[in-house]
């Protein structure tokens, strides 16, 4: 059963949108573009094949099981799935995700285009569609291993219902094709399903996850290999709030899944995510070592996530749950930070820090660690994670703020014996100290960081 909140979410999301323009003939195949009204009344199920390679970047050829045109079998082939579209617009996305994938590597890039089957206002219509497009597929690919295409080169990215299809697919190769990766799986009508009624961790050969809605249009629990979830994969930042914020209110946190594995083809930015098992001890910094060794790396969210497959498959069962923050704008990248801080109040004080970092050439950075209360006790180090949306990697000045979070009331101090601030993106960048500080509530305190000492071996 689908709750009342989440079909509530598609109705209303469904009343902001307004006719799309009808298609218009173009030289290039582009994707199915349907209007409003072909939603209310339904549409049938015609599944289109677009491919994409480095020849023919912009300029679609459509194939089928019997047209391949110019697509190499030798080489990889990453499927795009979209899922729901309640209005019959193309996804704004899939120009920038067919360009972004091919900037990486020379593969070839099919768009799964059902927008006739996805198209309607009746989401169950379109989810009963999605084994049906699955199939499709199947008969595709067998024809691809015909021609000598192997299961180990066939990579499929769905997005929403598009997760499940390709959970379908990689299902009737009884988990051989390469990898799947699900973009916020769509959750209404697939929440508490058996593993062959929707994607699974066996679908593939590595399935990676990004949740960034499973609280409403996506799937809350664990369906691959492993499961990032951004900002513990319920509310985005940057994202509206209420129902003010109109259309992006019911699809920003939804879609926000795809914008985040977008920035992994880029090289802007590198998002690290941290094997935990929830997001408050992530939050709380007792998760930000990865593996056994120290060695192993933290596993990267999108595109390169796979660079962790080895490890997982070591693990048993090979499946992990992996959290991390973003900033509110593209490309969302977060820098995070360990603030140690050890203090000699004779009395514990309880509450938030703001450190605030300053490079030479003026550039700032700020990070509020109020996500709870820490408890500052007399002798005890206190481990902070620290949030910055840029790296500065000079800093020549340090700020920090202390509160207990009350208005009125008296006025507390914070005394710091030591205060230790070291990159976790950067471990090999020096570690900055600062001795005997007295933090007074709410005022700022500037100082300059000295270098801090060597351990000796």
């Amino acid at each position: 059963m689908i709750s009342p909140v989440s079909m509530l979410r598609f109705y209303v999301f469904i009343s902001f949108m307004c006719l799309a323009r009808a298609d218009t003939g173009e030289t290039c195949p582009s994707f199915t573009r349907l209007s409003f009204h072909s939603a209310l009344v339904g549409t049938g199920l015609n599944v289109r094949l677009m491919l994409y390679t480095r020849r023919n970047v912009t300029c679609a050829q459509t194939i089928n099981s019997s047209a391949f045109e110019n697509l190499n079998v030798t080489k990889k082939t990453t499927f795009i799935v979209h899922g729901f579209r309640p209005t019959g617009s193309p996804p704004v996305w899939m120009e920038d995700l067919v360009k972004a994938l091919l900037s990486v590597e020379d593969m070839n890039v099919v768009v799964v285009d059902w927008n006739r089957g996805a198209t309607t206002v009746m989401y169950n219509h379109a989810s009963s569609k999605t084994r049906k497009v699955a199939t499709v597929l199947k008969e595709f690919i067998d024809q691809m291993l015909a021609k000598g295409a192997s299961l180990d080169d066939i990579y499929m990215v769905g997005v929403s219902l598009g997760a499940h299809i390709a959970g379908f697919v990689g299902e009737m190769y009884h988990g051989r094709l390469g990898r799947i990766t699900g973009l916020d799986p769509a959750g209404p009508l697939f929440n508490g399903k058996p593993p062959q009624d929707r994607l699974d961790p066996s679908d593939a050969q590595f399935v990676d996850v990004i949740h960034s809605d499973s609280d409403a249009l996506g799937y809350k629990e664990p369906l691959g290999n492993i499961d990032f979830y951004p900002n513990g994969g319920l509310d985005q930042p940057g994202c509206p709030k209420t129902i003010l914020g109109g259309f992006q209110y019911f699809k920003c946190d939804h879609q926000r899944s795809v914008y985040l594995y977008l920035s992994s083809l880029r090289e802007s930015c590198t998002i690290t995510a941290y094997p935990c098992d929830s997001y408050q001890d992530y939050r709380n910094g007792k998760c930000v070592s990865c593996g056994a060794s120290q060695n192993q790396s933290c596993p990267l969210l999108g595109y390169y996530a796979d660079n962790w497959k080895d490890y997982l498959r070591e693990k048993d069962p090979p499946m992990t749950k992996a959290f991390f923050d973003t900033a509110e704008e593209k490309p969302f990248c977060m820098y995070h930070y360990f603030v140690d801080i050890i203090t000699w109040n004779r009395n514990i004080r309880r509450g938030d820090i703001t450190i605030k970092l300053r490079d030479k050439a003026g550039n700032t950075t700020e990070s509020k660690i109020n996500h709870e209360p820490t408890t500052f006790q007399k002798y005890h180090q206190v481990s902070l994670l620290a949030r910055f949306n840029q790296d500065l990697e000079k800093v020549a000045a340090i700020s920090l703020v202390f509160s207990t979070g009350s208005v009125i009331g008296p006025r507390y101090q914070l005394r710091i014996l030591r205060m230790k601030l070291r990159s976790l993106a950067h471990p090999e960048r020096p570690q900055l100290c600062r001795y005997d500080l007295v933090l007074m509530e709410n005022v700022e305190t500037v100082f300059q960081p000295i270098l801090c000492p060597k351990l000796q071996m």
